[in-house]
């Protein structure tokens, strides 16, 4: 009896040195893991072969790299707001500068009065070149973190592409720019009726600013199976095929377009807005020959009285 009971209390001692062995050894890898998280080395799992310890050192690597997703992202959004800010001050910079040099001319007491109307003119237009940049910039920013939320629905085209026409028909006149649209049956499209007719207010918008005095717009509408395109074209100076894919950007202008008024703003914010609606926008054009911008937007259908969109 005095020897079985001396193998089983050298059993107990094995097991209990192997225990400890293993919770060292357990200890070690878990500290060589940590230390490999806190230093953003590569958890080290090749040489690991028991299970617990294997599956501890697969989280682990999953936790690193989640962390690593979550700095990139952060580093992200850190130089998107830097570039946000550098470029929110470039396009404030020449509206306020022009303010204050108003401003100060204004304040001359000899100045004649017909000067004053003038200056008073162009403190009049800066501001209001002031106050449509910032409120595009809060849209953008609003509409790139999700914080506008807006349901699309089945609504009149017609109407909406008329209201748009009718907001930019003076500044056409003045131009002596004639606006064409063919005629077109109206149809319902899935879209936001006030965000949409920002898209078509600013594709109009860069027609009339970008083409000379005795020029043509043209609007037209062709339905699709899926999608009705509505075609705004100009006479214009045209956009070379190298910056086609940029002027979506935000805040790019295009080399030939850097001496006249713009922000760079209008044609990305309208793509955000046309992403909300699941519709999109495309460009052709070339130097010289005018540009056409392409607008799609879902078809609706009115079945049994519900409205639905495929």
């Amino acid at each position: 009896m005095t020897g079985i009971f001396a193998l089983l209390f050298a059993a107990a001692l094995c097991l209990a040195g192997y225990g400890f062995y293993r919770n060292r050894k357990m200890y070690r890898v878990i500290d060589r893991m940590l230390d490999e998280v806190l230093d953003g080395e590569p958890v080290s799992v090749s040489d690991i072969r028991e299970g617990e310890i294997s599956a501890l050192a697969g989280k682990t690597k999953r936790i690193q790299e989640k962390m690593e997703l979550e700095i990139q992202h952060a580093r992200k959004e850190k130089e998107q707001v830097k570039s946000l800010i550098s470029n929110m001050s470039h396009q404030l910079k020449t509206p306020l500068a022009g303010l204050m040099m108003y401003r100060e001319l204004l304040e001359a007491p000899d100045l004649p009065q017909e000067k004053r109307k003038q200056f008073l003119e162009k403190m009049k237009q800066q501001s209001e070149k002031l106050d449509w940049i910032l409120k595009s910039l809060f849209k953008m920013v609003r509409l790139e973190q999700g914080a506008i939320v807006f349901e699309p629905g089945a609504y009149s085209l017609k109407e909406t592409l008329l209201g748009a026409v009718n907001t930019i028909y003076a500044k056409a006149e003045k131009k002596n720019l004639q606006i064409c649209t063919e005629p077109f049956a109206d149809r319902s499209v899935l879209q936001h009726p006030k965000w949409t007719g920002e898209v078509f207010e600013n594709l109009l918008e860069n027609a009339v600013k970008y083409t000379q005095p005795g020029g043509e717009i043209h609007i037209r509408v062709n339905s699709m199976e899926l999608y009705t395109q509505i075609q705004i074209q100009d006479t214009g100076m045209g956009i070379p095929p190298q910056e086609q894919t940029e002027i979506f950007k935000r805040f790019y202008r295009g080399k030939a377009a850097e001496h006249l008024e713009g922000s760079g703003i209008g044609l990305y914010l309208s793509r955000l807005i046309l992403e909300k609606e699941k519709g999109y926008m495309t460009v052709s054009s070339a130097p010289g020959k005018g540009s056409t911008f392409s607008v799609f937007l879902q078809n609706c259908q009115k079945e049994e009285g519900k409205l639905s969109s495929p």
